[in-house]
């Protein structure tokens, strides 16, 4: 969660996640929470630009490499894209930074987590994204794309998987960040 000035919030010090930090452009509320609806379920792909442009100057830290959270191969084809690669790519480029494609995938076909409880969300999660290629991360950084970071559950489950397969340090980057309803 959002700290005045960047400490680690109480709930991460209590049960850290996986991924050692996390990019959040804006918090996930109107209109904000619109654009993203529009861009994942109304095939407004346009504004992936724009929310992945939002992005960037909130970069400190430059990773290695940037990777998309994966879809399950059945929600990729009932959906058409990714927009989580489609942010990634869009990031990579403007960055310069090489886009790993197709080297995790997400091996288990969860339900959503927006239909889950915040409880929930870990255990949907648990196993649910695979290394599937023969990568040598040893020692790197990877930044971690997403549109929504809701529990945080998706990006350190991933964020797991890819440091059990070398990574040294995992971001999270995220256009927008779900806040409690107190923040």
């Amino acid at each position: 969660m959002p700290t005045l000035n960047g400490e680690i919030c109480g709930r991460c010090l209590r049960d850290p996640p996986h991924f050692d930090r996390t990019v959040a452009a804006f918090s996930y509320r109107f209109p904000l929470n619109q654009l993203i609806k529009a861009l994942k379920f109304h095939e407004q792909l346009v504004l992936a630009d724009f929310l992945a442009d939002a992005i960037i100057p909130r970069i400190v830290l430059r990773p290695d490499v940037i990777m998309a959270l994966p879809l399950h191969p059945a929600r990729l084809r009932m959906r058409g894209f990714n927009q989580s690669q489609l942010l990634a790519a869009r990031i990579a480029h403007r960055l310069d930074i090489p886009l790993l494609t197709n080297v995790c995938q997400r091996v288990r076909d969860t339900p959503p987590q927006s239909s889950l409880s915040w409880q929930e969300r870990d255990k949907n999660m648990r196993k649910a994204f695979a290394v599937t290629a023969d990568v040598d991360w040893r020692g790197q950084h990877i930044a971690l794309v997403d549109d929504v970071m809701t529990s945080g559950a998706s990006m350190s489950a991933l964020a797991d998987t890819v440091k059990q397969s070398g990574a040294g340090e995992v971001s999270a980057w995220v256009v927008a960040r779900t806040l409690p309803r107190s923040a």
